[in-house]
């Protein structure tokens, strides 16, 4: 089975040697996006919810890049620094997806690039 590497200018470039999202088969796996500005490259606001809207914005991009949308979504990992801040992940999450829910698991981590308060990474199911 041959991957194909889905990348789109909307979203971060990658800090290091990976790919925004590697297609195999009828599956995409999007790299774990962190609140990168794509037009300007900067780290958007410290607070959790500016934080995690432009995560799902850049995933949102790289679903448009590949012909599919967050409905596509599922699963979904989210790493927090703080575990504190999940009841507001959790309430943007509801701003960006809809019944029936991705497969989600989320997670406290010690540390993440560039100092951010969180990551998503997904897997997209792609029909067609």
């Amino acid at each position: 089975m041959a991957k194909e590497i889905i990348s789109t200018k909307n979203a971060p470039q990658a800090i290091g040697p990976y790919s925004q999202a590697v297609k195999a088969g009828n599956l995409m796996f999007i790299s774990g996006q962190i609140p990168l500005d794509p037009e300007t490259g900067d780290l958007v606001s410290r607070s959790i919810e500016d934080q995690a809207k432009q995560v799902l914005e850049n995933v949102k991009s790289i679903c448009k890049a590949a012909g599919c949308s967050l409905d596509d979504i599922v699963k979904i990992s989210i790493f927090l620094t703080d575990l504190s801040n999940f009841a507001v992940v959790n309430d943007m999450m509801k701003e960006y997806f809809s019944e029936p829910y991705p497969a989600r698991a989320t997670v406290e981590v010690s540390g993440l690039p560039l100092g951010v308060n969180v990551e998503i990474e997904a897997i997209v199911l792609i029909n067609g």
